[in-house]
């Protein structure tokens, strides 16, 4: 299964493509979309919105990942920029016609360390050990998306077993 999990954002939005087979994983593609905070918002978003154009039409994905949207009552300026980027990047995926899933962070930790609480770090390591990454990449927006995909590739296969 080819998946494209996503960590968006507006100032840098990162992205991991892997194909998943069974218990390996073979990256094909991690990176990053950067705007600049001295441009105007609509044209951050326009940015976002036409890389991920390209990716998907590149990449090929079968499925898209994000993580769900946490918003802290403290921060609400946050979350109102964070859903504007993600809501270009699912209007890329629908556009694209690729399907789109949603999972919070807990999930996501739950399902590559096995603890819903695990530290970033220990996500950023196994991230690491599953892709037989020499060093991890310079971006924690991008071994993100990179675990977002792995744990899609988890969870998918679990939800198979339980249907099956």
């Amino acid at each position: 299964m080819r998946i494209l999990g996503i960590d968006p954002a507006l100032s840098i939005t990162g992205y991991g493509a892997i194909e998943a087979t069974k218990n390996r994983f073979l990256l094909l593609e991690a990176g990053i979309i950067r705007t600049s905070a001295k441009d105007e918002q609509t044209l951050r978003l326009d940015k976002i919105y036409s890389e991920m154009m390209e990716l998907i039409a590149d990449i090929k994905p079968e499925v898209i990942v994000l993580e769900k949207l946490f918003a802290h009552y403290r921060h609400p300026t946050t979350a109102y920029i964070l859903g504007q980027a993600r809501g270009v990047i699912c209007l890329a995926a629908q556009r694209s016609k690729v399907p789109m899933v949603e999972y919070a962070a807990t999930r996501i930790k739950k399902s590559i360390i096995g603890r819903g609480l695990a530290a970033k770090s220990q996500v950023q390591k196994m991230v690491q050990s599953q892709l037989g990454l020499t060093s991890l990449p310079k971006y924690t927006d991008v071994t993100d998306a990179l675990a977002l995909a792995i744990a899609h590739s988890y969870i998918s296969r679990t939800a198979n077993i339980v249907k099956a």
